[in-house]
């Protein structure tokens, strides 16, 4: 059904498309926005099950991450087919698995980002020059990871903010650009408030971010951290061969799981899939989806 869809990169059309078709081929599904980027494109979440105190999975929070999108679509296709048929999802078996469990799919928070890291500064449209004047001489392609403000979504949430701002600015970055500039305050852009209000209102149990690259795991911060944390992200990199990491630096303050752990003060990881340059390219779909399934689907129940 969604044969094509891997086969080329994920822009916000075929995004949409791919997710009309599993909500039109898998009635179970239930697909709702959650709020729309900076240039008015949905933010979309794919629910199978009840969405309150569902686990949550994020893709595509920057722009040269795409590849993540189009995995956990993958994952989410692979989860409806073995719910309508009875099947497994790595041995799984979906339907008993989901009696007492629910899941909520976020594919892409950052599409603003992803179009331009796909098609360059033209991705933005009305803001092209505004894009291309950011980058300079360089190909948006090959840098862009912020959403159309310039601004960092991962930088952007309100955990240790103040500390990454500070880092930012003696690192030289004090205005919009490609990558690491945070905003102007916390949780200024429209795709923070759209996931944070999401959760606010629906509670996970648990959140997976997912970026690239690295074939890493990141599951602490601070006192808030819970104590299963540990334990549930050494599960996981048994599954994947994914090693525990601890972040540093810009990396450290900011992101979507540091704040979902301070404020939820449920657990919550940054999984960094695949390995190479960013962005990775659609001939390690595949190999990194087959690699992390089971580990999707083992955090679905944890």
């Amino acid at each position: 059904m969604l044969q094509s869809f891997y086969t080329q990169p994920p822009t916000y059309e075929r995004v949409q498309e791919a997710i009309r078709l599993l909500r039109e081929h898998y009635r179970c599904l239930k697909v709702f926005p959650i709020g729309k980027s900076v240039q008015g494109r949905e933010i979309n979440a794919l629910c199978i099950g009840n969405p309150t105190g569902a686990t949550l999975f994020v893709g595509a929070t920057h722009g040269l991450e795409w590849l993540t999108c189009m995995l956990l679509i993958r994952f989410c296709q692979q989860m409806l087919e073995a719910l309508k048929t009875g099947g497994k999802v790595s041995d799984i078996d979906v339907g008993r698995a989901l009696c007492s469990r629910s899941l909520v799919i976020v594919p892409c928070l950052n599409p603003d980002g992803v179009e331009i890291a796909l098609r360059g500064s033209e991705g933005a449209g009305e803001r092209a020059d505004f894009i291309q004047g950011l980058v300079g001489e360089e190909d948006p392609r090959l840098v862009w990871q912020a959403n159309a403000n310039g601004v960092d979504l991962n930088h952007n949430f309100d955990a240790g903010w103040c500390i990454v701002k500070e880092m930012e600015v003696n690192s030289g970055i004090t205005a919009p650009g490609p990558t690491r500039f945070g905003g102007v305050h916390p949780h200024s852009e429209p795709e923070t408030i759209a996931i944070t209000t999401f959760c606010m209102t629906y509670q996970p149990r648990s959140l997976y971010s997912l970026h690239s690259q690295g074939e890493e795991i990141y599951w602490y911060y601070g006192c808030h951290t819970p104590a299963r944390s540990k334990m549930m992200a050494q599960i996981l990199a048994s599954s994947s061969c994914y090693s525990l990491a601890k972040p540093v630096e810009m990396a450290s303050h900011g992101g979507l799981k540091d704040w979902f752990i301070e404020k939820l003060r449920r657990p919550g990881f940054t999984i960094e899939v695949g390995l190479g340059k960013n962005p990775l390219g659609l001939d390690q779909l595949d190999k990194i989806y087959n690699k992390i399934e089971e580990m999707l689907m083992i955090a679905t129940l944890l």
